[in-house]
């Protein structure tokens, strides 16, 4: 498959030194720049995370442990997550080095034109096109925070939780492969290996700590990639909170549950696994997601405090106390750390899959998709009589993913068109009406501008035939229980942190270049002192790995004229 891809030339200066670098006054963090070489890496994603809310925060809280770790490495204040901003295919980049095009992987809800429906158990003659679910769908049962494996106690004792969430996936919901007539799990959808199959093959433990059991496609296509990975539910019910709600409808619960993720990874600090069963060693690749900044941006309120931004990117009080409990937490973690001996040989990462969109109040725009949709398979029908529904799949948060039924030309075409023409009036941060104009789209990329747009063919049967870029503010939705989403192409959506701090990295550091997420990956194995080039993505898009140890060499001479 033929792909075009641009090298991120901004990233390296012509001299070979990071571009846009400078240094902090050493006296205001770590003393020392770092020698010696990794043997641990520990990823860390704040889901919703913006580069604006760490600066805001450390600004306001110079001795923080966020402070602490910017202190601590390079800052790179450019960086950028993958379009669309789900997710999915922002952790899936973080692991590979490839955009969706490359992995194959757009979002976590999908359409596939080639894979069987589930359940399909004779293949001969069944038509291709099927809904690819890689969300909490796929749980034996998604209304337990351990996904149906059948633990006492819940939800204390969670993590006796199975470091392999492959067995609690319903593989009956999972599309068929009409080649094999076999289901297609999410490690074998995906189509290039990982940074965790790369270091299990030079003999390296690896663990993570994510939201679904779905997220075993980080394991790859081998199926093994890690050899540790808790995954508790957090669409569960959420056993002592209101009736009915999941982890992240109450931003304390959300809390709760990010914690126990970081006691996963305390326990692998101290050499266990995450249960703290057996004794196997700290991980050479390991980390977790955090998912309460991303309740904190969503929530209109909880627990007596409003959520999202009071002004454009001013945190509110609910995002602010959730600021500072990551920090805290981020803190337990680099305590453990040093208290473990560790400091020396560990590089943490501290980025996000995605932002969240708005940062500003004000911009919000609610839009019920659902009228969107109806109206247009209903104006398709109307000159197809006869004609199936147009849209076969969407998706819809601050973007618009559409797959159609009819692929041609004159199809995409015409829905791209119905769209920008369709006014209406959604809703504001307050609920109050407010109108909206071409669908609430600003760009519309259709049928081959699409496949283009992701460096893919036409007739590619995973690539979305409409790609919609809202406009700014406007999140998809028929309710008013949330105020941000991801997904767009927005800012607010894809500039995220992204700090490299501790072993191998200088202290101070702040790189202005234009980077991306998918960098992270080569980054991670050239640390440990593997090839980057073992990737597959990285291969295909030429993807580099940050310039951390250039910007070592270049922060000597500047720290020389600071001091």
């Amino acid at each position: 498959m033929s792909r075009r891809y641009v090298r991120p030339a901004t990233v390296l200066a012509a001299t070979g030194v990071l571009a846009g670098v400078t240094a902090a006054q050493p006296s205001a963090f770590a003393a020392s720049t770092h020698r010696a070489a990794t043997r641990h890496v520990l990823l860390v994603s704040v889901d919703g995370l913006h580069q604006s809310d760490l600066t805001w925060y450390i600004t306001r809280h110079p001795k923080s442990a966020l402070a602490r770790l910017v202190g601590g490495g390079v800052e790179y204040t450019h960086a950028r997550t993958t379009t669309p901003s789900d997710s999915f295919p922002g952790m899936v980049a973080q692991a590979t080095g490839g955009s969706p095009g490359t992995t194959g992987i757009y979002y976590d809800d999908t359409y596939n034109a080639a894979l069987l429906p589930a359940g399909t158990t004779s293949c001969k003659g069944v038509k291709p096109g099927v809904e690819v679910d890689l969300t909490e769908d796929l749980d034996k049962n998604q209304a337990s925070i351990d996904a149906g494996q059948g633990l006492a106690g819940l939800p204390d004792s969670i993590l006796s939780m199975t470091g392999h969430p492959a067995s609690l996936i319903n593989a009956s919901k999972l599309p068929v492969d009409p080649k094999t007539c076999k289901p297609v799990y999410p490690h074998s959808y995906l189509k290039v290996n990982t940074i965790f199959e790369v270091a299990r093959q030079a003999g390296l433990r690896t663990a993570w700590s994510d939201k679904h059991a779905a997220y075993e496609i980080l394991n790859g296509p081998s199926g093994t990639g890690i050899q540790d990975l808790f995954t508790p539910e957090i669409n569960s019910d959420a056993l002592g909170y209101a009736a009915g709600n999941n982890w992240t409808t109450d931003n304390k619960a959300t809390e709760q549950y990010d914690d126990y993720k970081v006691q996963a990874v305390l326990n692998e600090i101290d050499g266990y696994d995450h249960s703290r069963t057996h004794k196997v060693g700290t991980p050479a690749i390991f980390g977790l997601n955090f998912q309460s900044v991303s309740t904190a941006q969503k929530l209109p309120a909880s627990d007596g405090l409003t959520g999202g931004y009071t002004a454009k990117n001013v945190p509110g009080p609910l995002l602010v106390k959730n600021l500072d409990f990551v920090n805290t937490e981020i803190g337990a973690l680099t305590a453990e750390i040093r208290k473990r001996h560790l400091s020396g040989s560990t590089t943490i990462i501290l980025s996000a899959k995605h932002g969240q969109s708005p940062t500003d109040p004000a911009a919000l725009t609610r839009v019920d998709d659902g009228p969107l949709l109806d109206g247009l398979n209903a104006a398709w029908k109307k000159l197809h009589p006869g004609a199936a529904d147009l849209v076969t799949h969407a998706v819809d948060d601050d973007a618009m993913l559409l797959w159609l039924s009819d692929r041609s030309t004159a199809a995409t075409a015409f829905a791209k068109k119905y769209l920008l023409a369709q006014s209406g009036t959604g809703t504001d941060i307050n609920a109050a009406p407010k109108a909206y104009a071409h669908g609430g789209l600003s760009k519309v990329y259709a049928g081959k501008a699409a496949a283009d747009y992701f460096h893919v063919k036409a007739d590619d049967a995973r690539v979305p035939d409409l790609l919609g870029i809202a406009q700014y503010g406007v999140v998809y939705t028929g309710g008013t229980k949330k105020i941000a989403e991801h997904g767009g192409g927005h800012s607010d959506d894809l500039d995220v942190p992204l700090v490299v701090s501790g072993a191998s990295a200088p202290d101070g550091v702040r790189a202005s270049a234009s980077v991306q997420t998918k960098q992270i990956a080569p980054t991670i194995l050239s640390l440990l002192g593997l090839d980057p080039r073992s990737l597959q993505a990285v291969r295909e898009e030429h993807t580099t790995a940050l310039p951390v140890h250039r910007a070592s060499a270049n922060v000597t001479s500047q720290v020389k004229v600071l001091v």
